[in-house]
């Protein structure tokens, strides 16, 4: 049996409980990650096999549920947890990286707050695809490694009708998020949460000097990961803190969606009833969040003088919104065409604000682009124009056609070709811009269509699916009705299933 390790739940025994998975009547694999699984330094014959079908299904010893706490919509809810999931280990895999191997849809836990804890197959496929496409698009985010029938029927998430029960093995930096934070704080105190921090430093953002240091990296990190999201058109749907993870990755996609017509507050959570986590909110919703996660480490950053950490964690705040611009801007140069110089982000008083490795700033001016930006943005939403579309189109040289009254484009079209210049780097902008601009997206009802062909027993079209976002920036013979919005996209809800 593949050995894992447990040092969070060792270094942290207070916020987990040793579990056990139920064992599923009748498991059987219906996607495994191949590429994934041999990065991870597993052999997919071997999980397919009776060990590796016990990993998959949990039926190992040691694992445990994690306990969280954490703001729902905006409302403090101080116990949450792994209501159905199990945290299966930590491996290292062969790039050196230690990793969490989770399983979702396992069964009741002490976290369950009276629900099954099983999970539906359709939001277990959603969060493998959305993964994959996230992935392959170089956004940090959590990955499936498999997706499991169990053979069971569970209590249908909508309607009446009971639904295919399924497990999700699912691969993460780790799965601590804000909400861990929270839970330390608010049921166990400053020892806990000090202990809690150090071990994030150490797994996660090594040289943080310090709960000051983990909150200015952590913010920086959500900096790049939302202008990543907004600049996909992604709209996560419920940007709760138990959804943020301090890794920096994207976690937990249930009611997840992409935009179509370009809206900015494009809702397609079901549950999401105000519009909190619309599209266009989502940047301040990420500092809201962070700011709640400043709060509980106050008596950590400084447990003598409050209103010195108070002022300190402000000052790191305040490095969000710098931050989240200067990455929105060199993103959008890459996927404008716009050649990009060698500035960087700061924070304040000209702290560096991690970057996660992304483009550097455009050689342009962050702020030409982004008022460039912005203007293109209000045009996509006055033509109702198609935000992937639009890139893909621009991409390829024309996307004049799109537009009802194409004067307005004409004019910002002239900006843009300004912002390009002449030079040499004009030729590595294009290919940029070729790099950053998808072909193909989970769009929403090419996705809905193929998860409920596979809860009616037919997975061929999400497998397909999987195979399309996986290499999502060149058109593929055969995939052509992946490329478009389809009708009605735009009036599309997801459920939270996950």
């Amino acid at each position: 049996m593949l050995p894992l390790q447990q040092t969070y739940a060792e270094a942290l025994p207070e916020l987990s409980v040793p579990w056990r998975a139920d064992l599923p009547p009748d498991p059987a694999i219906l996607w495994l990650n191949e590429s994934l699984a041999v990065e991870l330094g597993l052999d997919p014959d071997w999980l397919r096999g009776p060990e590796g079908m016990a990993l998959l299904t949990g039926q190992i010893d040691g694992t445990v549920a994690q306990a969280y706490a954490g703001h729902q919509f905006g409302s403090a809810n101080p116990q949450l947890g792994d209501g159905r999931a199990v945290l299966l280990g930590e491996l290292i895999d062969t790039t050196g990286r230690r990793v969490d191997l989770h399983l979702k849809g396992s069964g009741r836990t002490p976290f369950a707050r009276g629900g099954d804890g099983k999970a539906p197959l359709g939001p277990m496929l959603r969060e493998a695809v959305i993964g994959e496409f996230l992935h392959a698009a170089g956004v940090p985010t959590t990955r499936a490694l498999a997706v499991l029938t169990t053979g069971e029927r569970i209590a249908p998430r909508q309607g009446v009708t009971p639904e295919p029960g399924a497990l999700l093995v699912r691969v993460a930096a780790s799965h601590l998020r804000v909400g861990t934070v929270q839970a330390a704080a608010w049921h166990h105190g400053p020892e806990v949460t000090g202990r809690l921090v150090d071990h994030v430093i150490t797994r996660h953002h090594p040289s943080a000097d310090g709960p000051l240091g983990l909150l200015a990296a952590v913010t920086g990190a959500q900096a790049e990961l939302v202008a990543q999201w907004m600049l996909l058109g992604f709209v996560h749907g419920v940007m709760n803190t138990d959804n943020m993870a301090l890794s920096g990755e994207g976690i937990d996609y249930g009611p997840c969606a992409f935009l179509d017509v370009h809206r900015n507050q494009a809702v397609f959570s079901s549950i999401d009833r105000g519009g909190r986590y619309a599209y266009g909110n989502q940047p301040g919703i990420a500092l809201w969040n962070l700011s709640r996660f400043a709060e509980v480490l106050l008596p950590v950053i400084d447990a003598e003088d409050p209103q010195r950490a108070v002022d300190a964690a402000t000052a790191v705040l305040e490095g969000f919104e710098p931050a989240y611009r200067a990455a929105h801007a060199r993103g959008l140069a890459a996927k404008l065409g716009i050649p990009v110089g060698a500035a960087s982000a700061t924070g304040p008083a000209g702290d560096a604000i991690p970057t996660a490795g992304h483009a550097a700033a455009p050689a342009a001016g962050g702020d030409d682009v982004t008022a460039l930006g912005a203007d293109l943005f209000s045009l996509l939403e006055a033509q109702a124009i198609d935000h992937t579309g639009f890139f893909h189109a621009l991409t390829d040289g024309d996307p004049e056609p799109l537009f009802t009254d194409p004067d307005p484009y004409r004019e910002w079209a002239v900006r843009r070709e300004t912002l390009r210049g002449t030079g040499p780097d004009r030729a590595s902008a294009a290919d940029a811009m070729a790099a950053a601009n998808p072909v193909v997206i989970p769009r929403n009802l090419a996705l809905d269509s193929a998860l409920r062909a596979a809860h009616l027993g037919d997975p061929g079209p999400v497998l397909d699916l999987l195979e399309a976002v996986a290499e999502p920036f060149a058109p593929v013979p055969g995939r052509e009705h992946l490329e478009g919005a389809g009708e009605g996209g735009d009036d599309f809800l997801t459920y939270c299933g996950t």
